[in-house]
């Protein structure tokens, strides 16, 4: 069977520039490391997770 590229993989992820924290940075490489993952994948999980679960954020 031949292989062909999926034609929605430029669909399913968006490359965006953020400004974040050190300590929120030191904070998803620390559990990147011990997953075995890029700190970029746990980021997108973590954000993802709060997509799924409708979480709101409390800004005060």
């Amino acid at each position: 069977m031949n292989r062909r590229p999926n034609p929605f993989a430029k669909q399913l992820k968006k490359q965006v520039t953020i400004y974040l924290g050190i300590d929120a940075i030191e904070y998803f490489e620390r559990m990147a490391q011990e997953e075995g993952v890029s700190y970029q994948e746990i980021i997108n999980l973590y954000l993802q997770d709060c997509v799924t679960s409708q979480r709101k954020l409390s800004v005060n």
